[in-house]
């Protein structure tokens, strides 16, 4: 039975990384817009933006904990928190991406500026 496990393990990692029919990211925007599609504001979220900034690892993987930056979000302290949640919850549910050998070569330590935005703003990747 032991010999199993490892397989096991193996082949969950690789469907969870891997799914059916995806493409390495090859563009910092592909990068952007793939977390952007993971994101759900909070409710009542009307007319906010928060900039979260992050770096990734060569293996897609986060650095470290998303921050916050450019903080504009309409309603109350609560209501700011819940949206800055929901933005840092977004790139840590879609992490780690898989990413082309040749943008995985140079991401390392980078760092990238995501903007979250509800309402009439735009919602733009805007690696830095």
């Amino acid at each position: 039975m032991r010999p199993h496990r490892p397989l096991l393990a193996l082949s969950v990692l690789t469907a969870w990384t891997l799914p059916a029919g995806a493409e390495p990211l090859t563009t910092m925007e592909e990068v952007g817009t793939k977390i952007l599609s993971c994101w759900s504001p909070p409710a009542g979220a009307q007319n906010s933006v928060v900039s979260m900034r992050f770096s990734f690892k060569r293996d897609g993987s986060l650095v470290g904990p998303p921050r916050p930056a450019n903080i504009d979000v309409a309603g109350d302290e609560d209501q700011r928190k819940q949206f800055i949640a929901a933005a840092a919850e977004a790139i840590k549910h879609c992490t780690p991406v898989e990413l082309a050998p040749d943008l995985a070569q140079g991401i390392g330590g980078q760092v990238f500026t995501l903007q979250f935005a509800t309402g009439d703003r735009e919602q733009t990747p805007m690696p830095q």
